[in-house]
């Protein structure tokens, strides 16, 4: 039985069907559109189809971090209803609407001393983020408390691996979350990029593709690299930005390697769908701990800090 409130954003990606639920708020990202700006609902209110064939037509949405009102709204309620609390955000390595709640927590705690609340920087984003909620959603309804939970997730959030394909670098590019110049590279080779979300919760290039069926069959060999065979449970997300058919791709070929994975496929909802564009694909699940990828000088600096 849950013992803790748990509040999740909108740029985990997973079906609205998954969040809605007792004990469970989501809070909405905004974004912007052809002069109107509307609330990431995971879908609920327009389709992955219609938005991303905007893009595809020329629409260049953008977004926003959650208003300072919408957090404090959000975390006054919590705090009024008065159960411990959780909120898991979206990576502080691409938005700062992390570093904006702990201010709004900081002064919702002032004016409720006694409240328990825990806010943890997922340093994910996306269909990541996502198998990191869905992770918390089991242990929530398994009854951690929010103590419990926050330390949970503070460790779980490391052993998130993923990988995702995009169309082109343009979205990202105008989005600022690569730099230009990577983005021309990539244009001119004519490839399809292979990114990551680093341990410090930032895009990192990993690899090329030649083509989309390249492109599938590297997401799976990185599956098969990465994954945790002795994991205690064999549950992948396939994040699609409107391409089901690959998505279908990439689920027969994880299948193949394991026939006994757990797949769950989301779209990617239209906040970061805003800045990966059409065709995006992406393979998450368990696998081995992003801090082993550390650099020296990351080690050091640290073992320095006195942190793991």
């Amino acid at each position: 039985m849950a013992q803790c409130h748990l509040i999740v954003d909108s740029c985990c990606d997973l079906p609205a069907r998954l969040v809605q639920r007792e004990g469970v708020t989501l809070m909405k990202f905004p974004y912007m559109m052809d002069g109107g700006t509307f609330e990431d609902d995971l879908f609920e209110s327009s389709s992955a189809e219609d938005f991303y064939n905007a893009m595809r037509k020329g629409a260049e949405p953008s977004t926003a971090q959650v208003t300072l009102q919408t957090l404090t709204e959000t975390f006054a309620a919590a705090a009024q209803e008065g159960t411990p609390c959780v909120y898991l955000a979206f990576s502080s390595g691409l938005s700062a609407t992390y570093d904006a709640a702990c201010v709004v927590r900081d002064q919702v705690l002032a004016e409720y001393p006694d409240f328990e609340f825990y806010l943890v920087d997922t340093r994910l984003a996306s269909v990541a983020e996502g198998l990191l909620v869905y992770g918390a959603l089991v242990q929530h309804e398994q009854g951690m408390t929010a103590a419990e939970l926050a330390a949970w997730a503070e460790e779980a959030r490391c052993f998130v691996n993923e990988e995702f394909m995009v169309d082109d670098l343009e979205a990202l590019r105008r989005g600022g979350r690569i730099p230009a110049s990577v983005a021309v590279a990539g244009a001119a080779l004519d490839v399809k990029p292979l990114l990551l979300i680093g341990e410090d919760g930032k895009l990192a290039l990993t690899g090329v593709a030649r083509g989309r069926k390249k492109g599938i069959k590297q997401l799976v060999e990185y599956y098969k690299k990465n994954v945790d065979p002795a994991g205690p449970t064999h549950t992948a997300i396939i994040g699609h930005a409107d391409c089901p058919k690959d998505a279908g791709r990439l689920r027969e070929a994880l299948l193949k390697e394991d026939p006994n994975l757990l797949i769950l496929e989301c779209s990617i909802g239209p906040v970061i769908g805003s800045h990966v564009g059409p065709e995006m694909l992406a393979v998450v699940f368990w696998g081995h701990d992003k801090r082993d990828n550390l650099s020296v000088a990351d080690r050091i600096a640290r073992k320095v800090k006195g942190e793991r």
